[in-house]
């Protein structure tokens, strides 16, 4: 049973501890909420701020799990938060660990901060789950994708489009990273986990897998960079630093270029386009 006054009163508390940049948002002038409004909460939650507003006031319907998990993840609550936020909604909490995608509050602070940078959170499975708007200029929204297609690479295998955005002289090596990783994570997580559907799925799709797979390589690393290939902008060699969640097994990929370089004055380029791309939308 949902615990409507327990709900409204806990999403009010949390609401009214965050500041606009706990989460990523401009203060703007003349704030006289304490905390975050009602409306910016619904805008990072992705939901209406009427239907928020409801929830506060112990009214509307039940919210749904997928509800719930969106409002814990704009909200930056803990996993104890998130569990005992699915309680109050009358739902079992998911699953923790390497198969949720609940993304840690400390992780969220620092990817909220990089918004003048390439970067993103992704799962063991390469699932991206956040892009700051300038990873998006450089490969596109990749938190579209729905089904295997979610992992990178699944799609490296199955979708040739994908490749376009890496230079060429590096999808051999793509593919044995990709497999490698996958190898370890099926080793790690055993024959019944997601990894392992992952590789049959793509050892019935893909002959290249198949033959990648079969070479048993494990422990392939990406070189000190990666080249993105750019339709307007062109090659960018960027380097990428990894900081991981070792609860959730994500990981925050932040993208940078080595100062004065080309590729560094094609990423200043880049933050331009993806501007104009932004107003376009």
């Amino acid at each position: 049973m949902i615990d409507r006054g327990g709900l409204a009163e806990f999403l009010r508390r949390r609401r009214e501890s965050l500041q606009p940049e706990d989460v990523g948002l401009p203060r703007g002038q003349r704030r006289r909420t304490a905390g975050l409004r009602r409306e910016e909460v619904a805008a990072i939650c992705h939901i209406s701020a009427d239907y928020y507003s409801r929830l506060e006031r112990e009214r509307g319907p039940r919210p749904s799990e997928q509800m719930i998990a969106s409002i814990a993840q704009g909200l930056h609550l803990s996993l104890d938060e998130r569990d005992h936020l699915f309680r109050l909604a009358g739902h079992n909490p998911p699953t923790r660990g390497s198969t949720s995608e609940h993304i840690s509050p400390g992780l969220l602070r620092i990817f909220d901060r990089l918004i003048d940078t390439p970067a993103e959170i992704v799962t063991e499975l390469g699932e991206t789950l956040r892009q700051t708007p300038l990873a998006v200029a450089l490969t596109g929204d990749l938190t579209r994708y729905t089904g295997p297609a979610r992992s990178i690479g699944y799609r490296w295998f199955t979708d040739p489009a994908i490749r376009a955005l890496y230079h060429p002289d590096d999808h051999a090596l793509h593919s044995r990273v990709f497999a490698s990783g996958l190898r370890r994570l099926v080793t790690l997580r055993g024959p019944k986990s997601p990894a392992a559907h992952l590789q049959q799925l793509l050892m019935a799709r893909s002959e290249e897998f198949r033959a990648v797979w079969n070479e048993h390589e494990v422990g392939i690393q990406y070189n000190d960079t990666k080249r993105f290939v750019h339709p307007d902008i062109g090659t960018l060699e960027l380097s990428c630093q990894a900081l991981l969640d070792p609860d959730q097994s994500h990981m925050l990929l932040v993208y940078t270029a080595v100062p004065g370089s080309e590729s560094y004055e094609r990423l200043r380029l880049l933050s331009v386009v993806g501007e104009q791309q932004i107003l376009r939308a």
